[in-house]
């Protein structure tokens, strides 16, 4: 799959001997776009900080509802520029979160579990292969800044404990763990959000509070 990258370049002042670089990243995903690199080394220093990543979880067979919920979710988080990521398929809530954020002029990655794009859903403008099968899960909650878990069965419950696992900030959306998960309430690692909107707002405060490391 052939990606457009358009480079970015640093065009300011270059202080304690680093000196701007090309390449480093896409400016569509948000990633390292702009760096100095010091003289005579390999040593990076970003200075531009990257879009937010959020993870959208869900099952592969929901109902309408939910698959609205999870459209109108890529939608608002588009229109954040934040980029969204996902399970990467052609189905379910990956396929509805991606399109949403499509329509609105959002970048998409798709973490697939397969080998072949030949599953992948048509709105992603990353197609991760990694032939990990369900063990891409961890892949989709470790590269999330924050995870958004949609109405899902037990691969989304599976993300779910795999994000608090490793203090993944999560938000529950049309999705029930159970009592289980109290205790990851109470210390805020774990929220409910009422609508894909307040979901939203909930990350964006997450967010405010803990900016993305580069």
């Amino acid at each position: 799959m052939a990606i457009p990258n358009r480079w970015a370049r640093y065009n300011g002042r270059c202080g304690d001997g680093f000196q701007p670089v090309e390449g480093l990243g896409s400016d569509r995903a948000g990633i390292k776009v702009t760096a100095l690199m010091k003289r005579g080394t390999s040593e990076v220093q970003s200075i531009t900080p990257r879009r937010p990543v959020i993870g959208v979880m869900g099952g592969s067979k929901v109902n309408r509802r939910a698959l609205e919920a999870a459209s109108e979710l890529g939608r608002l988080i588009a229109r954040r520029g934040w980029v969204l990521l996902n399970g990467g398929r052609n189905k379910g809530i990956m396929a509805a979160s991606a399109q949403g954020a499509r329509d609105a002029g959002g970048t998409v990655i798709g973490i697939l579990p397969d080998t072949t794009a030949a599953k992948a859903s048509p709105n992603l403008d990353y197609v991760i292969l990694t032939g990990m099968g369900d063990a891409r899960n961890v892949i989709n909650v470790l590269s999330s800044d924050v995870v958004i878990a949609c109405t899902g069965g037990l691969g989304t419950l599976s993300e779910v404990m795999l994000a608090l696992k490793h203090d993944k900030k999560v938000i529950l959306l049309g999705l029930d763990p159970g009592p289980e998960l109290d205790r990851y309430r109470k210390t805020g690692l774990l929220r409910e959000a009422a609508t894909p909107a307040d979901a939203v707002e909930q990350a964006a405060a997450l967010l405010a509070k803990h900016p993305c490391q580069p």
